[in-house]
């Protein structure tokens, strides 16, 4: 029997004696799959969770999500089963954006996580009027081939773009319409990767992540755009498992 845990989180190499884990949360029209790689390189020292949001893949025919609040508040409820180990979250793009959002829902339940990882966001206290959401069809795919994220090559695939157009749409509109409520701030570290071409964020804005935090922030540059961490797996993995160590948390 399939639970709600079972269709929002996968584990595609179940890791039962790791210490640790790491959960990840796709960018916009992004999905589980897409942390395969890190989940089988951190694998069996560090356990990776990776969230299938609804609308896609396996999920295509539910209803997509549209606020990022939303999607934290769910996520919050289906984590429960793996709050039994050290946890460290880590979101790309929108889902930089979710993962603050859910360690601020974790930590009010007494679950706090070991650190939160935000890649390719601006801080919540950075806004930008943005608007693609609202594009037509070419326009939305326009802004998707210019950042170069590895779905975009299958857009030229009308079977395939019937398919995830709406839900990468639904996942824009959470983004862009996504405001933090209230002054609430996380109390662990804050750890903000970027690429240096990234038209999405500045590092002035991605800076204003330590506004969001007690604890201690610290930003790194990488070569490259917005999808810059698709050159830079190795170089990412290793920066998360660093941090897990530097905690103690693996042996």
């Amino acid at each position: 029997m399939t639970t709600d845990t079972d269709l929002w989180v996968r584990r595609f190499h179940p890791a039962p004696d790791a210490p640790a884990r790491l959960l990840c949360l796709p960018h916009a029209g992004g999905s589980a799959s897409y942390f395969f790689p890190v989940s089988r390189a951190m694998a069996p020292r560090v356990e990776v969770l990776a969230v299938q949001y609804p609308g896609r893949q396996d999920r295509r025919g539910e209803p997509c999500v549209e606020t990022v609040g939303e999607l934290a508040d769910k996520i919050a409820d289906v984590v429960a089963p793996f709050l039994d180990k050290p946890l460290t979250l880590f979101g790309h793009s929108m889902g930089a954006s979710v993962a603050f959002e859910l360690g601020l829902r974790l930590q009010e339940r007494t679950s706090v996580v070991n650190g939160v990882f935000v890649s390719g966001r601006r801080a919540p206290s950075a806004l930008r009027d943005e608007r693609v959401h609202e594009q037509d069809d070419d326009g939305l795919i326009a802004e998707i081939k210019r950042l170069n994220g590895t779905e975009s090559q299958l857009l030229d695939d009308d079977e395939i773009l019937r398919m995830v157009l709406p839900s990468i749409r639904s996942d824009y509109k959470a983004a862009e319409t996504y405001r933090h409520v209230g002054g609430t701030r996380l109390r662990v570290p804050v750890i903000a990767l970027l690429g240096d071409t990234d038209p999405k964020a500045t590092t002035e804005e991605t800076r204003r992540w330590a506004e969001h935090t007690d604890g201690e922030f610290t930003l790194e540059l990488f070569p490259g755009g917005h999808f810059y961490l698709n050159a830079h797996v190795p170089a990412v993995i290793d920066r998360i498992r660093g941090h897990i160590d530097a905690l103690s948390v693996v042996d």
